[in-house]
């Protein structure tokens, strides 16, 4: 079953709380009364009995069997449970697969749903939920999508226990006699431990990558720390957490170039929504970061104890000072009353900052720093496509994306403004081609620069659109086209030249060049990136060179009964068999419908967008006459 990405209520959360039993329709009290404790039988002196010539037969006692229902119940709900933390940690991965095991858990059990009132409450409350979430994701637009994201460098960091060179620790103490920084600098073996690590192979790698990364954002991180009057070098914080990555994510869900989770980016003013993350938009990131840093400082009187409570929560570190009565990080280090995670904390970022402030004694100044970013920006208050501004301006959807980080999805923001990052000296230009597209088709049509070879026919057929709307949209009165001209592209709305490809039942194998991201394949094969990710089993946007890739090409004017979805998707279960079936060819994802009282095969077609063959054959086993109750697999 496909899930997509919706908002999760915390009615519908509270709906999902487990049920084993039976619910009469009488309200519960607020609290029950406890009946009184039964007494055990009181057992008379032996000696006092009289001898019984023939042995007392001992009652049997027969222990419960374990509730098959239940138990399926209680792995059901575990595993949406699970889905739901995944959910709101961002690993919508993950997430997707947590609901599809609480669903199938449910189907594919020998049980008989439609004959257990809890089985079948179950099941309408999962299923209920998750096609909230499904509807949901597909009024936003690019339904359940993972957003992109890169790895925390810190957590990797945190991983690792190295041992202290003795001739590091040395010249580090020297060097730090001498080392100018507006924090506290400090030599001990904590710190000493994660120096050694970042001069190792292993560490030396995340370190210049950082260091690198660090040109983009540098004079910026600074200009906002002046102005909100903290230390320069908490710079080296972001350093050491996200390696200056605006899309870095924790294991913990934390995200951003600052790595806020998402309760504390909110008192900060970042912003979250189906559209977009602000943890992920440096500038607004680095000013909340560097409120949230001078309010604990405020806090703590300390910037050691100030990045603690920056890590663990302010809470964390206040309960550690008062348990003890110090309000000193190493003596709470000492004490080991601070999470590991953040004992490990501090040492990072004052072993990170030591290096960067000696660059020449730890080979930093052989890094080049990437420049700054140049662009223009256009605020907007309309959704646009990036791909439509993408063609626009003349760029790639990569790179607009690399300039738009907060950007959940491949569209702007619906009922809210937008401030679109475009490349340096582009502004005019794309308000110049904007104003060519009704502001209500910007998520909708595209522009095509003509090619060698192309046709109107054939830019028409790759567009899913037709010759005379292209010529109309253009003002064209013959058929020919003009090869390095641009074409508006008028695709009708709910409708994309992918949404009805059938794809090649042979993959075409594609090795991955340097460079390539999954994004440029998918363009150059025409293909989705979802697709792309499903048929390799592949999560994120970069891809090894020298991988080789299984990609099922789109087939011109065939059916979906013509060709496979090429999805490489295992055998469902038949909803009412419990036996194992092939997917119908049809690259569409299967969602559920329970069969409610009154409706007819026909009916559920109609209001499913579908045909009632269709539904046959999806379902084989249904019977001649519908029952209430049953469910049926239903591919559009």
């Amino acid at each position: 079953m496909r899930i997509f990405r919706g908002m999760v209520s915390a009615a519908l959360l509270a709906g999902l709380v487990f049920s084993a039993g039976c619910e009469t329709d009488h309200p519960k009290t607020a609290a029950a009364s406890l009946p009184a404790q039964a007494k055990a039988p009181e057992i008379a002196d032996p000696v006092a009995q009289p001898a019984d010539p023939k042995p007392k037969v001992q009652p049997q006692v027969n222990n419960p069997k374990p509730d098959p229902a239940e138990a399926l119940i209680a792995q059901a709900e575990k595993q949406y449970a699970a889905g739901q933390a995944n959910y709101r940690a961002d690993h919508l991965e993950a997430a997707k697969q947590d609901f599809d095991q609480a669903f199938n858990t449910l189907l594919s059990s020998n049980l008989d749903i439609r004959n257990d009132e809890r089985l079948e409450r179950e099941f309408d409350k999962i299923v209920e939920a998750v096609h909230e979430l499904e509807m949901a994701a597909l009024r936003q637009g690019d339904g359940f999508t993972e957003p992109r994201s890169e790895p925390a460098p810190i957590d990797e960091a945190n991983d690792i226990t190295f041992p202290v060179d003795p001739n590091v620790r040395a010249t580090a103490e020297a060097e730090i006699k001498t080392t100018k920084s507006d924090l506290p600098l400090v030599l001990n073996d904590q710190v000493a431990m994660f120096i050694n690590y970042y001069s190792s192979p292993r560490g030396r790698a995340t370190l210049e990558r950082a260091w690198a990364r660090s040109g983009r954002y540098r004079d910026m991180v600074s200009r906002i720390f002046k102005e909100e009057g903290v230390p320069q070098d908490l710079i080296y914080l972001a350093q050491a957490e996200s390696g200056f990555q605006p899309l870095a994510l924790s294991r913990a869900g934390a995200r951003g170039m600052w790595q806020f989770m998402a309760g504390s980016g909110a008192l900060y003013g970042l912003e979250r929504n189906w559209w977009v993350d602000d943890r992920q938009d440096p500038e607004k990131a680095t000013r909340a970061a560097a409120r949230h840093l001078k309010d604990l400082y405020n806090q703590f009187g300390d910037w050691y104890l100030a990045m603690a409570a920056y890590n663990s929560g302010a809470s964390t570190v206040q309960h550690a000072v008062e348990r003890t009565g110090y309000a000193d990080f190493w003596e709470l280090y000492r004490r080991g009353v601070l999470p590991q995670e953040t004992r490990n904390y501090v040492p990072i970022i004052l072993a990170e900052t030591i290096m960067a402030k000696n660059p020449e004694q730890y080979g930093l100044q052989r890094v080049a720093p990437d420049p700054a970013p140049q662009m223009d920006q256009v605020t907007i208050d309309y959704p646009v496509d990036l791909r439509l501004v993408a063609e626009c301006v003349d760029t790639s959807v990569n790179y607009l994306q690399e300039l738009n980080p907060s950007l959940l999805r491949m569209t702007t923001p619906k009922d809210q403004s937008f401030a679109l990052n475009l490349p340096a000296g582009s502004r005019e230009k794309y308000q110049s081609a904007m104003t060519a597209i009704p502001p209500d088709m910007r998520t909708w049509w595209r522009y095509h620069h003509v090619e060698y070879g192309d046709t109107l026919a054939s830019i028409a057929h790759k567009y899913h659109t037709s010759s005379s709307s292209i010529a109309e949209a253009n003002g064209l009165t013959g058929g020919d086209v003009k090869v390095g001209s641009k074409l508006i592209i008028p695709v009708a709305p709910g409708r994309s030249n992918t949404e009805t490809a059938s794809y090649s039942r042979y993959a075409t194998h594609y090795k991955v060049r340097k460079g390539d991201t999954l994004y440029s394949i998918a363009d150059d094969f025409e293909v989705p990136v979802d697709k792309l990710r499903k048929w390799n089993h592949l999560r994120g946007t970069e891809v090894a060179p020298g991988r080789m890739l299984a990609i099922y090409k789109p087939l011109a004017g065939a059916s979906p009964e013509e060709a496979s979805s090429g999805s490489g998707s295992v055998p469902v279960r038949a909803a009412r068999t419990g036996k194992s079936v092939s997917p119908p060819s049809s690259p569409a994802a299967a969602k559920y419908h329970k069969v409610k009282k009154g409706e007819t095969l026909s009916s559920i077609a109609e209001s499913n967008h579908t045909s009632v063959a269709a539904l046959k054959r999806d379902n084989p086993k249904l019977a001649a006459t519908l029952r209430a109750g049953e469910v049926l697999v239903i591919r559009k």
